[in-house]
């Protein structure tokens, strides 16, 4: 495996989820666009730091962020549901009173 092939798979990572961000109402599904998102970018600078630098400074970084972004998903899972729950509802333009 090379860092080119890494590379194309991190951009198609990142290309489908921004598809998936862009083109979805469902807070569920652009939420797991911005997954997919952040999975390319994790998967390019791993690929970076393993085929660049392959210390292992880089891949415990990786490992933290990973850890934060699960969290984040996680709350992010739970203001899907509470907003599911008071409102009824699931889609973005019905959210958007909650921004003020």
């Amino acid at each position: 495996m090379t860092l080119e092939i890494v590379l194309i798979a991190a951009a198609g990572l990142f290309s489908v989820g921004l598809y998936g961000a862009l083109s979805q109402q469902v807070v569920v599904m652009v939420m797991m666009g911005l997954e997919l998102m952040i999975n390319g970018v994790i998967l390019a600078a791993a690929g970076f730091w393993w085929f660049l630098a392959p210390a292992p400074d880089g891949q415990v970084l990786l490992l933290v962020v990973i850890a934060a972004m699960t969290v984040e998903m996680a709350m992010g899972f739970a203001v899907a549901t509470l907003l599911h729950r008071a409102r009824n509802t699931d889609m973005t333009e019905m959210a958007s009173e909650l921004s003020g």
